[in-house]
């Protein structure tokens, strides 16, 4: 069926024209009801907080709308080294001020341009309270930061604004400075000037740390700062001569730098201590940290260890410096036995190879599986130049871990003896528990540690280590019982 509209139906030209009259009109009012509105905001506004617009135009001498803004973005690590960094460089050329940013969370989604450009329009963005948070800088120590606030200062006779926000994970933002000047070249040159003070006045320098990741992701995470404690070279039980050869590969490097470098020897250096769980691997990097007062020590361990690029580039900045790589086997397993390259090993290597070799950045791995090692690591000199077997004590060795726990306790030399004697194949730690539950039997005794209560504990941890030894391999304690099948 088919029909043809009549002519009446088509719409007259006068019609037309009326529309767009009315569309007209509409669209002058809509356009007054704004103005008014604007109005009335900007006459609500004033006197009270004025617009961020409105001090970057006045302090600037220009219309903010027009500069461009140039942003560096902070790993979460140096935030509080970025915020230093800006009151020194702001105390260098005469001080400024610092104003908050009004405008609620919104805030956090919103560039620096955007908050100027809104600000502007619809007064979105008024002058407000700063906000800061607190930053560790040691372990006893901490910062109050901006977290959100605008610096307004002078910077080599060219008025400069740098707004400063903390990382912001689950919005999805990370730490920035974005800077707004007349003139992109001063941008960059004070940015320059940043970056050099974040490296002069880092809170990181001779310190102790240990990176930690996010949810959010690896960048998201955050440090923590550790004591250096002293472990003296008596309280490391090691073979003879051991421990003299990894502080002199770690230690003696970085005191006789200067003699390495005029002779043109290479001062990045790399070493791997293995051995089996227990045996003092942790105990001698914790020495070896004490022993290097003034040097910037950065541990990774478990989901920290992807971080290594990031440990690198630290310690480049920060050296001398040692980064420690505890039980790096879990990423640097020889890929003959996964059938392809593991991405966490190509990290240690790049980031092993990518510093220089004048660069006084020491390498210490730990890990319990040196045969698992990948070979390129563990085997090429300038990654691994020393590798140390940290073995299962001997007897004499044993006695000596015996001498060392038990302390001011009154334990007979012939009992240390004996107990050495009876617990052969076992660990620092063994050695270590031991102690403990002689003093605990004696606690529930309500006496003191008695020559019985060790030796007691000697025996009792020795068969537990064996009858899990035996539940391991499969066998049961009662194996020996069986009768034998030849016999009828």
């Amino acid at each position: 069926m088919h029909f043809t509209p009549s002519a009446a139906s088509a719409p007259e030209p006068a019609d037309d024209l009326a529309d767009d009259e009315r569309t007209a009109d509409f669209l002058d009012t809509f356009s007054t009801f704004m103005a008014v509105v604007n109005q009335r905001s900007q006459r609500q506004q004033a006197g009270s907080a004025p617009s961020v617009a409105s001090v970057l135009r006045e302090h600037l001498g220009a219309d903010p709308r027009g500069l461009a803004v140039v942003s560096e973005t902070v790993s979460s690590l140096r935030q509080v080294d970025a915020d230093v960094a800006l009151e020194v460089v702001m105390a260098r050329h005469g001080g400024g001020r610092l104003v908050g940013v009004g405008g609620g969370e919104q805030r956090m989604h919103t560039s620096f341009s955007e908050i100027v450009e809104h600000s502007t329009l619809w007064q979105q963005f008024p002058v407000g309270a700063v906000d800061y948070a607190r930053a560790a800088t040691g372990p006893d120590s901490d910062r109050r930061t901006v977290a959100f606030g605008l610096h307004l200062f002078t910077h080599a006779s060219t008025p400069v604004a740098v707004l400063q926000r903390a990382g912001s994970p689950r919005h999805g933002n990370e730490a920035a400075l974005e800077v707004m000047c007349q003139g992109e070249d001063a941008a960059l040159e004070l940015l320059a000037e940043l970056r050099t003070a974040m490296v002069e006045h880092s809170v990181l320098r001779g310190q102790v740390v240990t990176f930690t990741t996010s949810d959010f992701g690896p960048t998201a995470g955050g440090l923590t700062f550790l004591r250096r404690d002293r472990v003296p070279a008596s309280d490391v039980v090691l073979p003879e001569g051991t421990l003299g050869r990894i502080e002199r590969q770690v230690v003696g490097v970085a005191r006789h730098r200067e003699a390495l470098r005029v002779a043109g020897q290479h001062l990045k250096r790399g070493v791997l201590l293995y051995g089996p769980p227990g045996t003092g691997k942790t105990h001698t990097v914790r020495h070896l940290v004490g022993e290097s007062p003034g040097t910037t020590v950065l541990l990774l361990a478990g989901g920290a260890l992807q971080l290594v690029r990031l440990a690198a580039e630290t310690a480049r900045a920060m050296q001398p410096a040692i980064i420690v790589l505890e039980d790096c086997d879990l990423i640097a397993e020889d890929r003959s036995f996964h059938g392809g390259p593991q991405p966490l090993l190509f990290e240690v290597l790049d980031a092993m190879d990518g510093l220089g070799n004048d660069a006084d950045v020491a390498f210490l791995l730990t890990t319990n599986r040196a045969d698992l090692l990948e070979r390129a690591l563990a085997q090429r000199p300038g990654r691994v130049d020393l590798a140390v077997e940290i073995p299962l004590p001997d007897q004499d060795a044993r006695r000596r871990l015996f001498e060392l726990y038990r302390g001011g306790l009154p334990f007979a030399p012939a009992t240390l003896d004996a107990a050495a004697e009876g617990t052969d194949g076992v660990t620092a730690s063994f050695v270590k528990e031991v102690i403990r539950r002689a003093v605990l039997r004696a606690a529930e005794a309500g006496r003191g540690p008695t020559d019985d209560d060790l030796l007691t504990a000697v025996h009792e941890m020795t068969e537990d280590e064996e009858r899990i030894t035996r539940s391991l391999l499969g066998s049961s304690p009662d194996a020996e019982q069986w009768p034998d099948v030849d016999e009828e």
